[in-house]
């Protein structure tokens, strides 16, 4: 499946990959501060998000999915920078293709069997319940309170919303895809297998699941300590564009020449 994708500016391809509540909107603001500063930015909408949509049954592999397109779209080597699902669906990537992977930037990641602390279980129960009773409105609050933090400006809860929103009524149509086994496997031994240069980091208000998760991943990965973004939620890209840009290219202007 060739997904929906915006792309701005020419130079090393650095592929955005968004958080589960959000879609390739999120990284808006990124695009043109990305290809300023000389590097090819390629935003994606993962399945069942955003203009990306699943017919019925349909099995998904999201990693598949992002190097097919950037297959269609001539980028053989590239830097994933994800957040949240975005960040999980780059390590499925890397281990799919690590060949083609010069680096990834990892933000809000939480191992699926890492068990939920009461404040991320009680975020996913409000939406949860919500849904079941058929009442968006209220799971999409639910939902941007959860992701965003104290310091989000209205235009980022607005934005939020939105995606929220759209990727809520989505689920509510079709239910949830049905999931191709994960390339990841149980624990970390593929994770191990990498060799990509690496960063992690974590909104400075995200949940305490993210910080564990994050701490975990980047000893995983030989990554140093976890980088955390002040003064943002678990969407910190989307609250904090011209930080994340920053730590972004940072990391970028380190890696060895193409």
């Amino acid at each position: 499946m060739l997904l929906p994708c915006d792309e701005m500016g020419r130079g090393r391809p650095v592929v955005l990959l968004h958080a589960r509540p959000t879609d390739r909107t999120m990284w808006g603001a990124h695009l043109p501060l990305l290809a300023a500063a000389g590097v090819r930015a390629i935003a994606l909408d993962l399945p069942g998000h955003g203009d990306a949509r699943l017919p019925d049954d349909r099995e998904v592999a999201p990693w598949a999915d992002v190097l097919d397109t950037l297959d269609h779209l001539g980028a053989d080597r590239f830097v994933l920078a994800g957040n949240s699902l975005g960040a999980l669906v780059a390590l499925q990537t890397a281990v799919t293709a690590p060949e083609r992977v010069q680096g990834l930037v990892l933000v809000g990641y939480r191992p699926h069997d890492q068990p939920a602390s009461p404040r991320l279980q009680a975020a996913w129960d409000a939406e949860r319940t919500a849904l079941a009773a058929g009442d968006l409105d209220t799971a999409v609050t639910a939902g941007v309170r959860a992701w965003t933090s104290p310091a989000a400006t209205d235009d980022v809860r607005a934005h939020a919303t939105r995606m929220l929103r759209s990727q809520l009524a989505e689920q509510l149509a079709h239910g949830e895809p049905f999931l191709a086994p994960d390339p990841l496997g149980q624990g970390t031994a593929a994770l191990r297998t990498l060799t990509a240069p690496t960063l992690v980091g974590v909104g400075e208000h995200d949940m305490p699941d993210f910080y564990k998760g994050g701490q975990a991943l980047a000893r995983d990965l030989d990554a140093g300590q976890a980088v955390v973004i002040p003064a943002a939620g678990h969407l910190a890209p989307l609250e904090r564009p011209t930080a994340f840009c920053t730590l972004l290219l940072d990391f970028i202007r380190r890696l060895p020449e193409q």
